[in-house]
């Protein structure tokens, strides 16, 4: 029996935003995305990634105005990241161990989807998909 690999419950193309947009822009594609974070990219490589936490935290709470502050001044550049052909598991106990929801998908430095929670959900079984959304979840997301 084969083993399920990143590759098979990632989303191929996620929306992305580059780092010289503004974080109003990022917050747009957020809210109509109906997602918590976006990889940052150039060209096809990603750089970074910024999460509406990074929003709230860094432009929101300090005052600034967020068509004033781009996405480069704020992403994380050391995101995450799964390998598309990487053992599903593997991915799941990162996801877990790093508390994170979402992880970018990279295959030679270049961005060929990403793996969130709802992703897994549909695939995994249910006793590990369960187990996975409680590690993840027992501390604030990043």
């Amino acid at each position: 029996m084969q083993s399920t690999t990143v590759r098979d419950s990632m989303t191929e193309k996620p929306t992305t935003i580059t780092g010289s947009a503004p974080v109003s822009e990022a917050a747009k594609l957020m809210a109509s995305e109906n997602v918590g974070s976006l990889p940052v990219v150039e060209g096809d490589e990603l750089v970074g990634i910024v999460t509406d936490r990074d929003l709230v935290v860094q432009v929101v709470a300090r005052g600034q105005d967020p068509d004033g502050v781009l996405v480069s001044e704020i992403y994380s550049d050391r995101p995450v990241v799964a390998s598309p052909d990487e053992p599903l598991d593997a991915a799941l106990k990162r996801m877990a161990s790093e508390q994170v929801r979402r992880l970018p998908v990279v295959s030679e430095g270049r961005l060929v989807g990403i793996l969130a929670q709802a992703d897994v959900a549909r695939e995994a079984q249910a006793e590990s998909t369960g187990q996975m959304v409680e590690e993840i979840s027992k501390e604030e997301s990043r």
